[in-house]
């Protein structure tokens, strides 16, 4: 029964990790808002199963994959600001009116659903330092009590993954509802601003990468 606590307590984790609206928020919203709640809650657990694979990596301590990224942290964040700019400015100028009728038309094929989870996946574990963050929370909240066993390490991440789907499940219901609200002009304006926003963070994701504020989370 006491180990169960150890899979809320990974909730809690996942939840204090994804609720900041990074960029990642402002994408599941705007995918959201053009695609429908199905595609951003999608969307929401590819940027979760990134933080699975870090919470993994933090609780089992595996030192080959930390040494890894801390190796190539540079070359990841720059990748994942380039990614950033190249959906920013994508979003920017696409067409919100073909992407809603596709929706209404039932063409949100399999394919636009695979590519919303691998592109959040990609672009979330493209930080390397959620690693560094998942350490620092486990350790100042005391995650894992004075003596932890695999079976609560492995509740422990798998709270995060749950965490983490619970709060992308509740904001793309949430935002589902008050889009049907929203005129087209609006969803234009959104699609413009968002597309703004994004393309200025991958920008500022790049320049940290090159200044002395390297820890720039990006989720």
């Amino acid at each position: 029964m006491y180990d169960i606590l150890y899979l809320f307590k990974g909730m809690l984790v996942g939840l204090m990790v994804s609720i900041p609206l990074g960029p990642m928020g402002v994408l599941i919203i705007q995918k959201t808002l053009h695609k429908g709640a199905l595609s951003g809650f999608i969307a929401g657990m590819g940027a979760a199963s990134a933080d699975f694979f870090y919470a993994s990596v933090a609780a089992f301590g595996l030192g080959y994959v930390i040494n890894t990224v801390q190796t190539h942290e540079l070359l990841l964040q720059i990748i994942g600001g380039i990614f950033l700019l190249c959906i920013g400015l994508k979003i920017y100028f696409d067409n919100p009116i073909r992407q809603i009728r596709q929706r209404r038309q039932g063409r949100v094929s399999k394919t636009g659903l695979l590519g919303d989870y691998l592109s959040l996946f990609f672009l979330t574990v493209s930080n390397p330092i959620t690693v560094v963050v998942f350490m620092a929370v486990f350790a100042g909240m005391s995650v894992f009590g004075e003596s932890s066993s695999l079976l609560g390490e492995l509740l422990v991440v798998i709270g995060v993954l749950l965490g983490g789907g619970v709060w992308w499940y509740t904001l793309s219901t949430l935002v589902n509802i008050f889009r049907k609200k929203f005129r087209l002009r609006v969803l234009i304006t959104i699609n413009r601003v968002s597309g703004l926003v994004i393309t200025i963070l991958g920008a500022l994701v790049i320049l940290a990468a090159f200044a002395p504020f390297k820890n720039l989370v990006i989720h």
